[in-house]
C-alpha cells in the first residue's frame, strides 16, 4: 500500500525469507564460510543456531543457491517432537518411496540411495531446519545414519539449524557421542547498532528506495527496541512505513519510530526491550 508513495519496487521488510535481501554482516559471512567449508570438507555434522528471527533460514537458502553441482539436498523443515519415524521424513525429503514401509526397509532403502549417489559422484546433504524439535531418539537415529561410509568418504552430511534450545539438548551427557561428531558449529547473535543501520539500508536499496528513507535515529531506536533481531526489525520498519504513508511523511524519523514502538507495545504482542533504556547516541540524530 505504501510502495508507490515511497517509490519502492516492492515491500523491503516482508517477513518471507528472500535471498535477494540477505545482508551479510561480518558474523553472517563467517557463518556462511564455515557452512561452505563443511560441505566441501565433507563434515559429518554442522550446527547453526540462533534466536528466532536471526536469519538462519535465509542464510541456509543462500548457501543452497551457491552450492556446487553434484550435491543432492534433502530439506526437513516441519518436524515436531511428535512426528512419526524420522526415516519416513528423511525418505520424503529425498523423494524416496516411504509410505507403508517398516523401519528396517526404510533404513535399507536409504543406505542403497546413499550408495547410488556416491557411485554417481554426488554428495548427499540433509538439512534439518527447526532442529530444536528433534528428540534425543531422533538425534540418535541421525548419528547411526552418519556411520555409513565408503572407505574414508562419508555418504551423508547433516546440517542442523535451530534455536538455542538445541544447544541445551546437545549438552546432555547422553548425547556426548553425537555432540563429538559436530565439526562445524556457529551461533548467530543479534545485530549490533552499526550492522542494523547497514541492514536496513541494504533492504531499502534492494527494494529500490533511497537508503536515507529511514533516519539513523529511527534505525537506532528500532535496534534498541528489538535487541537487534532482524525479523523484529523488519516488523517495526514495515509498520513505520505504514505510519509514514498514512501521515504523508516523506521520511521515517525517530519521532515516528517512537510512535510505532509504543503502538506495538500497547498491543501486548510485541516483545521488545524496555523502552526506558538509554537511547543510543546515534538516536539523537533524527
Amino acid at each position: 500500500m505504501y510502495e508507490e508513495f515511497y517509490k519502492l519496487r516492492e515491500m523491503p521488510f516482508a517477513l518471507t525469507p528472500d535471498p535477494a535481501y540477505l545482508y551479510l554482516s561480518p558474523q553472517h559471512k563467517l557463518a556462511l564460510s564455515m557452512l561452505r567449508y563443511g560441505v566441501m570438507g565433507q563434515s559429518g555434522f554442522c550446527l547453526l543456531t540462533g534466536e528466532v528471527g536471526s536469519g538462519k533460514t535465509l542464510l541456509v537458502r543462500h548457501l543452497l543457491d551457491s552450492l556446487p553441482k553434484g550435491v543432492t539436498v534433502g530439506f526437513l523443515h516441519n518436524l515436531t517432537r511428535d512426528s512419526d519415524d524420522l526415516l519416513q521424513w528423511i525418505g520424503m525429503a529425498f523423494s524416496l518411496p516411504h509410505a507403508g514401509k517398516d523401519v528396517v526397509t526404510l533404513y535399507q532403502d536409504f543406505i542403497e540411495f546413499l550408495l547410488r549417489e556416491y557411485a554417481a559422484g554426488r554428495r548427499v546433504l540433509l538439512i534439518v531446519d527447526e532442529a530444536q524439535n528433534l528428540t534425543p531418539e531422533m538425534l540418535e537415529q541421525l548419528r547411526v545414519l552418519s556411520n555409513v561410509n565408503a572407505g574414508k568418504h562419508l555418504l551423508l552430511q547433516t546440517f542442523l539449524v535451530g534455536q538455542p534450545e538445541l544447544l541445551d539438548t546437545l549438552r546432555d551427557p547422553s548425547l556426548r557421542q553425537f555432540a563429538q561428531r559436530i565439526t562445524i558449529e556457529y551461533h548467530l547473535k543479534p545485530l549490533g547498532l552499526e550492522d542494523t543501520v547497514a541492514y536496513v539500508k541494504h533492504r531499502l536499496l534492494v527494494a529500490g528506495a533511497d537508503a536515507e528513507l529511514f533516519s539513523i535515529g529511527a534505525i537506532a531506536l528500532a535496534q534498541q527496541a528489538t535487541g537487534g533481531v532482524p525479523r523484529l526489525i523488519n516488523q517495526l520498519c514495515d509498520t513505520a512505513l505504514v505510519y509514514g504513508f498514512a501521515g504523508e511523511q516523506p521520511a521515517i524519523d525517530a519521532g515516528l519510530m517512537t510512535e510505532v514502538i509504543a503502538g506495538r507495545k500497547a498491543g501486548g504482542i510485541f516483545r521488545g526491550f524496555d523502552q526506558t533504556l538509554p537511547v543510543p547516541v546515534l538516536a539523537q540524530h533524527v
